[in-house]
């Protein structure tokens, strides 16, 4: 069957949070953009960031206390001359958001003409600098950058769409190494599109989703790493997946994470009889890094046999956690928890996946004309673990960057002439989605369980051979069977699982995010996880 419709771009967008939209933006003015989003344009990740947005605006921090902050969080292996290419372009790139009207929350009696924006301090920071619209920041990101991407002429989206797999210039016979279009599902008509273009940014987000337990929303899937890696890209850092300490336990409510600002402003760990067991974990008590504090809740789980542990702000005002905080008192109430009186009752969570693919700093991946901006990507910022607020900084920046980069090489790049047909000639529809679904829960589920918080040389033999043998049956469905969105998020999550666990098989250490009892200490010398594909894929 051939390609239903066919697109032509300068430059395609692969994903429509904070990442995907501000390189839209940016290059919007010196191009024709498309920005495909898999489900509505606000289901990403960005929406439902809660905490903030890390950048040096007041007069007592500094750039070089952030770089310090965010390196001492990364365990010792982020890339130093990347921590201060963000740090040193933070402020200016929030300034950008600020103009694009994002309403970050400033200080009472600031005047206009020299706003105080207030700055909340969160877990690994030694100062206040997270800006912040109370405890719903990714809300007015998305809802600011995707009503001006609405309103540019030149700018396309596209929803409900499911990238297949990138198209390079070797599937029509040419011998570059470079990205020329894409493949895409359009799950509201039930058919194959094809996109012609010149850049492709993929701007897809983590893969978080491949866990029993996360915070992230479904789409989630590692869908970008998955597909860059088939084109051929190196990858790296994918042992480090970030588990938020603090999601809300309760059977009602389902990926609801509760914001590291609530422990910035005071709010106490504790067990079920109201102790607290931070301090004897870490001399900097609820404001330690994820990781450390993670842990600390799944050991205290462990070793009292409990299904979840406490977060308690309740010493505070009623007032003071309304102001800061009404959409967590909101949902909770609806839950009949009051926080204002009460713990809450938590967990860990898969969060943030701290390795991606491996981009320079512009956001160039190993093949030309591609970039990856934002979680899907490795850009040496993080580390062995992610300080809070950094991640949604780390997507305004490289976008700004990567942007630069696509702006100055538009001119020299011209479309190709055609690209290959999608055949689908000999697939039937299925009639055993059951299939589908058993294999997807059997892969989070033991996951959750061998690719977790706490690890094993064992528990990583087991989780690779299920995921090789699941790889096999997908394969075979995937080629005799049309397309759905659970089989391609499946044939993503799969592929990522097992970059996941090649990484995490790699490091005879335990360093941030990464902690085995095999080898429980630090390495002396320890850098990034690197895989490379092998030579047939490109």
């Amino acid at each position: 069957m051939n390609i239903k419709r066919e697109y032509q771009c300068d430059i395609l967008v692969i994903g429509s949070g904070a990442a995907g939209l501000s390189l839209a933006l940016r290059v919007a003015e010196h191009s024709q953009v498309i920005v495909l989003s898999k489900g509505q344009l606000n289901e990403g990740a960005t929406y439902y960031a809660q905490g903030g947005i890390a950048a040096v605006f007041d007069e007592s921090d500094s750039i070089s206390s952030h770089v310090q902050d965010t390196q001492v969080a990364g365990a010792g292996i982020c890339d130093k001359n990347v921590v201060e290419f963000i740090a040193n372009n933070a402020k200016r790139c929030v300034q950008w958001l600020i103009d694009s009207g994002v309403p970050f929350d400033r200080e009472e009696n600031d005047s206009d003409e020299s706003p105080r924006y207030h700055l909340t301090q969160e877990g690994g920071h030694s100062h206040r600098r997270i800006l912040h619209t109370a405890d719903a920041t990714g809300i007015a990101i998305q809802t600011s950058l995707q009503n001006n991407a609405h309103n540019h002429p030149n700018i396309t989206i596209l929803e409900r769409r499911n990238t297949l797999d990138l198209i390079t210039e070797d599937k029509i016979g040419g011998k570059k190494n470079k990205v020329i279009g894409a493949y895409v599902w359009n799950r509201s008509d039930k058919y194959v599109e094809s996109i012609c273009t010149k850049f492709v940014v993929l701007a897809t987000g983590g893969a978080s989703k491949v866990y029993q337990y996360t915070s992230n929303p479904d789409v989630s899937s590692g869908d970008g790493i998955a597909m860059a890696w088939r084109a051929g890209c190196r990858v790296a850092n994918l042992e480090f997946n970030q588990f938020h300490p603090t999601c809300l336990f309760h059977p009602k409510a389902r990926n609801f994470l509760l914001t590291e600002a609530l422990r910035g402003e005071g709010a106490y760990l504790k067990r079920r009889d109201g102790t607290r067991f931070m301090q004897d974990f870490d001399e900097r008590a609820e404001l330690a890094p994820r990781d450390i504090v993670a842990r600390a809740i799944d050991f205290e789980m462990k070793r009292l046999g409990e299904d979840c542990m406490y977060l308690d702000i309740s010493h505070k005002s009623a007032n003071f956690i309304e102001k800061y905080f009404p959409t967590i008192c909101a949902y909770l109430q609806n839950l009949c928890i009051d926080m204002t009186k009460e713990p809450i009752p938590i967990v860990p969570a898969a969060h943030y996946t701290c390795g991606g693919v491996m981009v320079n700093q512009q956001g160039q991946t190993d093949l030309a004309q591609l970039y990856a901006i934002g979680e899907v990507s490795y850009t040496g910022l993080h580390g062995a673990n992610r300080i809070a607020s950094n991640s949604l900084l780390e997507c305004v920046v490289f976008a700004w960057s990567a942007s630069k980069d696509i702006i100055s090489k538009l001119r020299e790049i011209k479309l190709p002439a055609r690209l290959p047909q999608w055949d689908e000639s000999q697939v039937s529809y299925s009639d055993e989605e059951v299939v589908i679904q058993h294999n997807w829960h059997e892969l989070r589920l033991f996951m959750w369980d061998y690719m977790g918080i706490v690890r094993t040389n064992k528990r990583l033999e087991r989780a690779l051979r299920r995921i090789r043998l699941l790889q096999q049956e997908i394969h075979e469905y995937y080629s005799y069977f049309q397309v759905s969105n659970n089989l391609l998020e499946l044939r993503n999550l799969l592929q990522v699982a097992e970059l996941m666990v090649l990484c995490a098989m790699q490091r005879k250490e335990s360093r941030g995010l990464h902690y085995t009892l095999d080898y429980p200490k630090l390495s002396e010398n320890s850098g990034p996880t690197i895989l490379v594909p092998k030579k047939e894929r490109f």
